[in-house]
């Protein structure tokens, strides 16, 4: 029996393992729901305002998914992380009518500003991964996980920072699973640790001021 053949394919397994494990637990939906959870700590009332953030994610996060499972369930898309490059834009402009529909309600109730800055963030997150994908497959995963390691520092303080590493780890779990290519991840985290978070920044400012 080869010892080395079994002790590199053990190690495969588990790297597949880990890989995997950090795909699904920092899914989008996951990240962002978490995001606008504390979305309105930036303003006075938290925890009180909680609620607000819940809402903001049954919108942004929840709705969208829910419709996302059922089309994978007709067997209109291939799986929950639409892995397939052609139906994410659909996908996506479903997914901007949900929360087009959220900012609508959020508006209606009176939601705290700080609420309404961090959907808008994912709106503009949203709609470039959109306007992207038909011609490439910037890594959603990747975005994600950076707006919201970035606006958590930000909003959060520098004790934040080890939230940071999730960047690489989710980055490197999704090339590991062969879901997008090394130059996909680094775009993705530069475009939401910058773009997304830096659309977050410039509304709270605007907010501030």
């Amino acid at each position: 029996m080869d010892w080395d053949v079994i002790t590199v394919s053990g190690s495969i397994r588990a790297k597949s393992r880990v890989a995997r494990w950090l795909t699904e637990a920092f899914q989008p939906p996951v990240v962002v729901s978490l995001q606008l959870l504390i979305s309105p700590i930036a303003q006075a009332g938290y925890p009180g305002t909680i609620g607000y953030g819940a809402l903001a994610a049954l919108f942004v996060c929840v709705l969208p998914l829910v419709v996302l499972l059922f089309l994978v369930r007709l067997g209109k898309v291939t799986d929950h992380h639409v892995s397939d490059r052609k139906q994410r834009a659909p996908v996506l402009l479903m997914a901007l009518g949900c929360i087009a529909a959220g900012l609508v309600v959020l508006g209606a109730v009176g939601a705290p500003e700080s609420v309404v800055v961090m959907v808008l963030a994912v709106v503009g997150g949203v709609a470039v991964l959109a306007a992207v994908s038909p011609f490439w497959k910037m890594s959603g995963h990747a975005a994600a996980v950076s707006c919201a390691a970035v606006v958590s520092v930000l909003m959060l303080g520098i004790a934040w920072a080890p939230l940071l590493l999730l960047i690489p780890a989710v980055s490197w779990s999704r090339v590991v699973l062969r879901a997008h290519s090394l130059a996909q991840v680094v775009a993705g985290s530069l475009f939401g640790g910058v773009v997304m978070a830096g659309i977050w920044w410039l509304l709270q400012g605007l907010l501030a001021g």
